[in-house]
């Protein structure tokens, strides 16, 4: 069987053409899981995965917050050049009559993988409008017609084009969902040789709702009378950081990491339930699997629960920003492995287009680069550079340095060999202006370059999400409150 991509001239002509799943957290951080050291929380599948494939020690986000991350991964871009900034807003963009795909404009994976005859899956969490209808060549479509998350049980979901209530706990009814669209993929693969692409994307552990996190009834699941008695002591004890505004009450509260720790563990009974469906339906050697999350959340870590936006300026630590990334192919990519490359969720694009065979079929001018080599096992050239944005602030991380600069706000400079918590400010150092300024030409030169005018929130372009008070760079919150806003 042939099938042609209508975009580009590669042709797949080989019935063992590699499927792909792509398996995504909802506010992850890499310290959560078992196989980056975490001694608390219970992850055996996705540790099992990480010992089966590689895992990248220093896979970064791009973005503090949802919406703006998963455009990045779908896309290959940054946030100024896609223009999602902020996480969509329950209403018109994401369900009615005048919803719209904020991504709608650029070339997707699923988009460039069906034009090259994949059947592509998406189910769970989308948060990126339109919800309603199948977007970007998905022709499998389930997903919530909201993106945030207030409960685990009886969940608003869109199947079939309509509304319903799922009345189980939301992150089963992921797998279910996603080990139907395995078996319609498997039945259609025999029939015709055709491969296939599940974005398989949970909305836990999320880690955010104050009511979800800290009213176990609400949000807890089978495991959490494990984490029942235990001190959680992987979560850091800190003071808060000085600024702030968001999630104070879940900071240094045990309820709260329990909850969080349950809630991880019932995401990796679901990887484990997709890597049994695999083997049970004899996929597992003709499938890569990339396991990661859209962006990382800190737990307490730098004084912050939650996310980099839920501080004023935004911060870009390592904690909020590094996210898992696994990547295993049975028989292909040697077990075992690790890499300490700098990695970032907008490379996703480039790399799994690449890994498949339809390199030529990657859009123009993407900030992101394939590591296909570097799972393969590979001599390949690759610079230890990744970027990260969020409004009005811009980080860039290379092996030693933290460089974050913000418009009308102070700078960050952290020496991560020296210091690698990044608790000693170093940029109103005068020793460190030479590094600073280095620094600053090469952030200048990636966003000059890749940043679409319009979309440049900087130089006063506009952002195609909710664009909040706490972006702005006077923003101000009200004393001991979080949910109100002023300004100067």
């Amino acid at each position: 069987m042939v099938f042609t991509s209508a975009g580009a001239n590669t042709v797949i002509d080989k019935e063992d053409q590699p499927n792909v799943i792509l398996i995504v957290g909802d506010n992850l951080g890499a310290w959560q899981l078992g196989c980056y050291g975490n001694s608390d929380i219970y992850s055996p599948n996705i540790d099992r995965l990480a010992d089966e494939g590689m895992r990248f020690t220093r896979a970064m986000s791009c973005n503090p917050v949802c919406s703006p991350t998963r455009a990045s991964i779908l896309t290959g871009m940054i946030p100024s050049q896609h223009g999602v900034h902020h996480w969509l807003l329950d209403g018109n963009q994401q369900v009615g009559p005048k919803a719209n795909c904020v991504i709608s404009e650029f070339k997707t994976i699923p988009e460039i993988l069906n034009e090259a005859g994949y059947f592509c899956g998406l189910v769970g969490k989308w948060h990126l409008g339109d919800n309603m209808n199948p977007q970007e060549g998905f022709e499998y479509w389930v997903t919530m017609p909201s993106g945030l998350t207030r409960d685990f049980y009886g969940v608003e979901v869109v199947e079939n084009g309509e509304i319903k209530k799922v009345p189980g706990y939301i992150t089963e009814f992921w797998t279910e969902r996603a080990v139907n669209f395995l078996e319609e993929a498997n039945s259609r693969r025999k029939k015709t040789g055709q491969p296939f692409y599940l974005h398989l994307t949970y909305n836990g552990p999320y880690s955010l709702d104050p009511e979800l996190l800290t009213d176990p009834k609400r949000s807890g699941n089978k495991f959490l009378s494990r984490y029942e008695n235990m001190p959680m002591e992987s979560f850091p004890r800190q003071e808060p950081h000085k600024g702030l505004f968001k999630h104070t009450n879940e900071l240094n509260n045990v309820v709260a990491m329990r909850t969080s720790a349950a809630q991880i563990s019932g995401l990796d009974e679901g990887v484990g339930g997709i890597m049994s469906a695999l083997k049970k339906l004899g996929l597992n050697e003709n499938t890569i699997v990339i396991f990661s999350a859209d962006q990382g959340t800190a737990g307490g870590y730098n004084g912050i629960w939650g996310m980099g936006h839920n501080t004023k300026p935004s911060v870009a630590y390592d904690k909020v920003m590094q996210v898992p990334m696994i990547v295993y192919h049975d028989k292909q990519i040697k077990p075992g492995q690790t890499s300490d490359r700098l990695v970032n969720n907008y490379d996703l694009l480039p790399f799994i287009v690449d890994y498949v065979g339809l390199g030529d079929n990657i859009p123009e001018n993407l900030p992101g680069r394939s590591f296909a080599k570097i799972v393969r096992g590979e001599e390949m050239y690759w610079e230890d550079v990744t970027f990260f944005e969020h409004f009005y602030t811009r980080a860039m991380r290379t092996d030693k340095w933290k460089y974050v600069w913000r418009y009308k706000q102070d700078a960050d400079l952290f020496d991560l060999d020296e210091d690698p918590a990044e608790e000693n400010n170093l940029a109103a150092d005068p020793v460190y202006a030479d590094v600073i300024k280095k620094l600053k030409v090469r952030l200048d030169s990636f966003y000059g370059k890749y940043t679409n005018p319009q979309y440049d929130i900087v130089k006063g372009g506009k952002s195609k999400s909710w664009h909040p008070p706490f972006a702005e760079p006077d923003f101000v919150p009200i004393e001991n409150k979080t949910r109100y806003y002023k300004y100067d």
